[in-house]
């Protein structure tokens, strides 16, 4: 699936765009450390020819550089078809989708707690009974209803997680607030504004290769790798994201820096649960690995959030 929306006369258009889902893991906290470790050509020329990223979730980065560089041409991927429907909805038709938030989020506020949460578990079936015979690969007006049913379950569920189960269903349970905003038309139209010049795939990180070359800055976030073992950070999609697939990451990392890319990676450090944990100071033993304090947000516990390094890899100085 992708989308190419090609118009050099807004290519370096800049936006005010954020994230428009809370998504586990994202990264809009660490984006300082990020802006200081940007490869010295953007910070010299404000300009990004070509930007990839192969995990875009939630979107913090791609967001943060839209809003403050020229990127000429996106290319964005991720497995999760659910998301990636989000993304290219927005591209789209931003108009349609906010016209169906706006009257969803005017019919939840004016509902009593009870009402909300059955509206909540209804819109929820819906969501989870659509998936059955839903046409993931083919662009289509049914797309932006269920695009709006992702941002209203994201907007109103417990913690804001996306979580599914093995079958793929969204389990996240209602989450009590008092008055989310369920529609944020300013920003899905900024968001829309971003997504010019950019190409979106549902696709296996591997596959953005196509698009990499000599001069690229391409940005990597994949799922964490969990922190203990009861960690639920790798459930963005059904499959998750094992340590075989963080070694082949490492594989697709040296490739791609063969080809003259700029190359930043981040990801959970092991050491925070295990000192000894050297599981990513091999895997990237060649690149500059930096530790960098974060704040653990998502947790059904309570006293698992708190203070954590991340880590942060570089194939340049």
């Amino acid at each position: 699936m992708q989308t190419n929306l090609y118009n050099s006369e807004s290519a370096s258009e800049i936006t005010d765009a954020k994230p428009f889902l809370k998504w586990a893991g994202g990264k809009t906290q660490l984006l300082p450390e990020f802006k200081k470790r940007l490869p010295s050509f953007i910070h010299k020329t404000r300009k990004i020819d070509s930007y990839i990223e192969p995990f875009i979730g939630g979107g913090a980065m791609f967001f943060f550089l839209k809003r403050n560089y020229n990127v000429e041409n996106s290319f964005l991927f991720d497995i999760n078809p659910e998301l990636i429907i989000g993304y290219k909805t927005i591209q789209n038709n931003s108009k349609e989708l906010i016209e169906i938030l706006c009257k969803m989020e005017k019919e939840y506020h004016k509902k009593s707690e009870k009402k909300r949460k059955e509206f909540y578990y209804d819109v929820r079936d819906n969501y989870n009974l659509q998936m059955n015979d839903f046409d993931y690969d083919n662009y289509n007006s049914e797309w932006i209803e269920r695009a709006s049913y992702l941002i209203f379950l994201n907007k109103t569920c417990f913690n804001g997680l996306f979580r599914q189960n093995k079958k793929g269903g969204f389990n996240v349970p209602f989450g009590r607030y008092k008055n989310p905003t369920i529609c944020d038309a300013k920003n899905i139209k900024e968001v829309s504004k971003a997504l010019k010049n950019t190409e979106i795939f549902c696709d296996d990180f591997y596959e953005s290769e196509k698009y990499i070359e000599n001069g690229s800055f391409v940005y990597l976030d994949p799922p964490y790798r969990p922190l203990n073992k009861t960690s639920s950070f790798t459930s963005y999609a059904k499959d998750g994201f094992a340590d075989e697939d963080q070694i082949r990451l490492a594989k697709f990392f040296k490739e791609m820096d063969q080809r003259g890319s700029h190359l930043m990676l981040s990801n959970s450090d092991p050491k925070n649960e295990d000192p000894d944990d050297e599981f990513f100071d091999e895997l990237y033993t060649n690149y500059i690995i930096e530790r960098v304090p974060a704040k653990r947000h998502i947790n059904c516990d309570a006293s698992g959030r708190g203070k954590i390094n991340e880590i942060i890899v570089r194939n340049y100085q």
